[in-house]
């Protein structure tokens, strides 16, 4: 054996060994083991992926899923949270939920690498919880387990570039060690089961959301109902390997392992303490250039005439850089397009959901205004968290420019939103379809013993009356 396979049998080694630590914590972790402010995280984090849902309940395509999965579905187990009445079996719910879960680019997400932890849990958390009758407790415990677990495998394996869409590569990982969490499953269980959810995944190309190819909003979706599915399989005796997870995203996917990710400073550093909340409703990447373009609208107003200006130009990170897309074809690929976001907010003065609304991908002026746009290097890079800068200078007609500079989006652990700004987010999503939610999304915040001590399914129903 030469030295390399040495060292590569040595990284399979950590990696196996790595996957059993995590299960061996998560199989023994108890609530009294969570610090409160973790609690806290997590319960956000559920409440704002709900209303990430929601807020997708009348985009046609939404609809038309739905009823899809509805017409085929089992026996009524769990929620499709479109504020239709919808209930179905727990895997076409998950699939229901997850789907629509992505599609206005309102989930929350995680700062340190690409992945959106909480939407690869909460969708397979809900229709889970829903069915077996888990309580509020049980539910934010299983949601830490799988934030926690999706997170470190994240941060295993990394790309040199944007190949690979983490919605599509990561979301049957975090489904499965969300429900093994919440079914009490045993370390050795759990193990098998994130070893074949992995082999499930989805291989979405990260190109994509910038094409905007909706097929990439279903992604969390299949890997809701894949992970149900692995963990049913694997109490059946149907799993993958061990080594599964080094196979699929080192020798499949190419990624470089850093093994030592998977257990540092495990039960110590939580990864949802590094998570982010989203008020605009797009692609991350260009939330400091919407907020660069929101200072300039400020100083000098918004846009109504694209004539008024010549030129908008932005500096921004590599990542970023790639959101090129002049003539954005989908909502998807117009949330994915840094034209379209500079566009749209010198419009509108602002990057809510109007901004990206179907009828902006034809309209006059944005086109103009997206014609206007130029795209350069922010050089040097940052280190993180400053890893996502935007420099954003407007050109005037009359030959004035503005510019303004945002080294890091508000939303992240750096400059987190206050919790009452998340809420008022949320509040604004859910009152109208449901009326009653928001007071019981409050009280779950708030980690209140009434929602907490409650079965999910008494909750839900309580949140969803009329």
């Amino acid at each position: 054996m030469n030295i390399e396979n040495i060292d590569n049998s040595g990284t399979i080694s950590s990696i196996v060994k790595g996957l059993e630590t995590i299960t061996g914590w998560s199989a023994s972790l108890t609530w009294a083991d969570i610090p409160e402010p973790i609690r806290k995280r997590a319960a956000a984090v559920l409440a704002d992926d709900l209303a990430a849902i929601i807020a997708a309940r009348d985009e046609p395509e939404v609809i038309g899923l739905h009823d899809g999965l509805k017409a085929s579905s089992g026996a009524a187990e769990a929620s499709v949270f479109n504020a239709r009445g919808h209930r179905l079996d727990r895997y076409s719910a998950a699939t229901a939920n997850g789907s629509a879960a992505d599609w206005c680019e309102l989930d929350e997400g995680y700062r340190r690498v690409i992945c959106h932890a909480g939407l690869y849990c909460v969708p397979a958390l809900l229709a889970e919880g829903e069915a077996t009758g888990a309580s509020g407790e049980e539910m934010l415990r299983a949601l830490v387990i799988g934030y926690e677990t999706s997170a470190r495998i994240a941060r295993a394996f990394s790309y040199p570039n944007l190949v690979l869409h983490p919605h599509g590569s990561l979301a049957a990982v975090g489904a499965a060690a969300t429900v093994c969490a919440l079914r009490r499953l045993n370390a050795k269980t759990t193990a098998a089961a994130i070893s074949s959810a992995c082999t499930l995944v989805v291989p979405g190309p990260f190109n994509h959301t910038v094409k905007g190819a909706l097929v990439r909003n279903v992604w969390p979706g299949v890997g809701a109902w894949s992970g149900l599915r692995a963990v049913d399989w694997a109490l059946l005796g149907i799993t993958g390997r061990p080594e599964s997870l080094h196979d699929v995203y080192v020798e499949a996917f190419g990624g470089t392992p850093h093994p030592e990710e998977l257990t540092e400073e495990l039960g110590k550093a939580w990864a949802l303490v590094d998570g982010y909340h989203k008020l605009h409703a797009c692609c991350q990447y260009g939330h400091s250039a919407v907020e660069a373009t929101l200072a300039l609208v400020a100083r000098a107003g918004a846009v109504e005439d694209a004539d008024r200006l010549s030129n908008i130009h932005i500096d921004t990170h590599w990542k970023g850089q790639h959101l090129d897309n002049l003539s954005p074809g989908t909502t998807l690929a117009a949330k994915f397009s840094m034209q379209h976001m500079l566009a749209t907010t010198a419009r509108f003065g602002h990057a809510g959901a109007e901004a990206f609304h179907a009828t902006t991908l034809t309209d006059p002026l944005i086109a103009e205004l997206r014609r206007k746009v130029t795209i350069g290097a922010f050089e040097p890079e940052p280190d993180w968290p400053n890893d996502r800068p935007a420099r954003v200078t407007w050109t005037l007609a009359n030959g004035t420019r503005v510019t303004e500079e945002v080294l890091s989006a508000r939303g992240g652990p750096d400059r987190p939103f206050e919790p009452e700004e998340i809420r008022a987010k949320i509040r604004a999503i859910v009152a109208a379809p449901y009326p009653a939610m928001p007071e019981t999304l409050d009280q779950l915040m708030d980690l209140s013993d009434d929602v907490l001590s409650a079965t999910w399914s008494d909750t839900v129903t309580r949140m969803t009356r009329p």
